[in-house]
């Protein structure tokens, strides 16, 4: 206690002095520091919860941009798929009007050329009535002068069957 005495202190007011502080910071504590305490916590936790969520952000704008490309992907091989198959189809198409078109030209030609033959045989009928009335008349103007009518009778006939026959042959 000398010491205490050296220095001008008095024991009681230093002891009140003491409860005083620790009044103080007992005060001080409940309802400075505690709420204090408590904002910073609170502001901490936001934070962290802040750098949680742009993490999580962060994994899900990786995501998205992973589903986009595999969508893309996907979007791509479909058309190149369709792309195919409409290209096999207009070349179906195609193969299938040509074959049309061929035997419809085929079926042309063949009705083509059977009313060309009808048309020649037809044809060679007149042609061949009509020369054999002209060798008829020929003859018989030619003949008249050399046989008699008996005579040319029969070469008539002879020479009209001939004829005929080189016809039809």
């Amino acid at each position: 206690m000398e010491i205490i005495q050296k220095f001008g202190l008095e024991a009681k007011l230093f002891l009140f002095q003491l409860i005083n502080f620790l009044i103080i910071v007992f005060i001080l504590k409940k309802f400075l520091f505690a709420p204090l305490k408590k904002i910073l916590d609170e502001r901490k936790r936001k934070i962290e919860q802040s750098l949680q969520d742009a993490e999580n952000a962060k994994i899900a704008l990786e995501n998205a941009s992973e589903k986009k490309k595999n969508i893309l992907a996907k979007a791509k091989s479909s058309a190149d798929t369709l792309m195919a198959t409409v290209k096999v189809s207009i070349k179906e198409t195609k193969e299938k009007a040509v074959i049309e078109a061929k035997q419809r030209s085929e079926q042309i030609i063949d009705e083509a050329k059977q009313k060309a033959a009808t048309e020649f045989e037809s044809m060679n009928k007149k042609i061949g009535k009509i020369s054999v009335d002209i060798s008829g008349k020929v003859m018989s103007k030619v003949l008249s002068d050399l046989f008699t009518e008996t005579e040319k009778q029969k070469l008539m006939s002879r020479a009209l069957e001939k004829i005929d026959e080189n016809i039809k042959n």
